[in-house]
């Protein structure tokens, strides 16, 4: 995920013209959880997110080949962007990993959706380019109730359901740092898009090689000893998902601005939901899709999505005008 300063045109632009992209990103975004559920049945989640991290810096390289750009030179940018690349990519793609090892793609989907919750506080308390607000904190109080419901909280017997929610719950958290660190560090370069995304997953990719031999013990599997399904998945999740859709978004950035394309957050569950339980066949109890749209609700209400405003007296000659 990049950050890009960008004019808000959202109001001149025709619904039809962003309106399917955006639901093309919520697909793309929302299976990601499937192909991590069938990824991680043959590959440690260390090597599925390593897997990833190639492919998407590979598609990415070759749209900069295309359009003859060129990655930065700046040791700044690539030091901020080592860091942007473990917080951003590395480590949550891998905690994603650990906890559909235990829970349903569908319920990883759900804890994605309370990223834009941690932003805030993050935001607000640690880098300072964020103002709080009582709404902001009405909608933080909001999104906390929901992820309680989401975890079933008055559930006493959780096990590896739990710990597996525990995962994914960190793994948002960690999306949710790498936003305002880009924007405090990353935003002001005139670098695309493009090459800014691929200099983090080509810092990812060297950090997972490094990092998975170790904690896993073992040599990465060969490809050909892996099932069709695990390999297509791995390259669907770095192709798709952090190059084609990138893509997509960078494009929805410059038409509509970043906030509004940000909603697309909003839509990433309903997808991830539905395959889970089409594609899957898993299952999900009544609180977890309740309580995640409670979570999106204070979303929305955070972000100034929702507002509750205070009725004004009307002049009695604007009534009668």
């Amino acid at each position: 995920m990049s950050t890009l300063t960008t004019p808000d045109t959202s109001s001149a632009t025709p619904v039809r013209s962003w309106l399917p992209v955006m639901l093309a990103l919520a697909a793309i975004w929302g299976c990601s959880f499937l192909f991590i559920s069938v990824g991680v049945r043959e590959l440690p989640p260390l090597y599925l997110a390593l897997g990833r991290v190639i492919a998407g810096a590979l598609v990415l390289l070759a749209i900069m080949v295309a359009k003859r750009e060129a990655l930065p030179r700046d040791p700044r940018l690539w030091a901020h962007s080592f860091v942007a690349g473990a917080i951003g990519s590395a480590i949550p793609w891998t905690l994603f990993g650990y906890g559909e090892e235990r829970i349903p793609s569908l319920l990883a989907g759900i804890w994605n959706g309370i990223t834009p919750l941690f932003v805030l506080p993050i935001a607000v308390l640690i880098f300072r380019t964020e103002k709080f607000s009582a709404q902001r904190g009405f909608g933080l109080l909001i999104g906390f109730l929901g992820v309680l419901v989401v975890l079933g909280a008055w559930r006493v017997q959780a096990g590896a359901d739990l710990v597996g929610q525990g995962f994914c719950m960190l793994a948002a958290a960690s999306y949710g740092l790498t936003i305002p660190y880009q924007k405090r560090f990353l935003a002001g370069t005139t670098l695309s898009g493009t090459a800014l995304s691929a200099t983090l997953l080509l810092c990812a990719t060297v950090q997972l090689a490094i990092v998975a031999p170790l904690v896993t013990g073992q040599a990465p599997p060969a490809p050909w000893s892996l099932s069709p399904e695990v390999v297509l998945s791995t390259i669907a999740l770095g192709a798709l998902g952090s190059g084609l859709a990138f893509v997509l978004n960078m494009r929805n950035i410059r038409l509509i601005g970043a906030s509004r394309s940000s909603m697309v957050t909003y839509l990433m569950p309903i997808f991830s939901v539905v395959v889970g339980v089409l594609v899957l066949n898993e299952h999900i109890t009544w609180y977890q899709p309740v309580g995640g749209l409670v979570v999106l609700l204070g979303v929305a209400v955070s972000q100034g999505v929702l507002t509750v405003r205070r009725r004004k007296a009307v002049p009695a000659a604007v009534v009668a005008g």
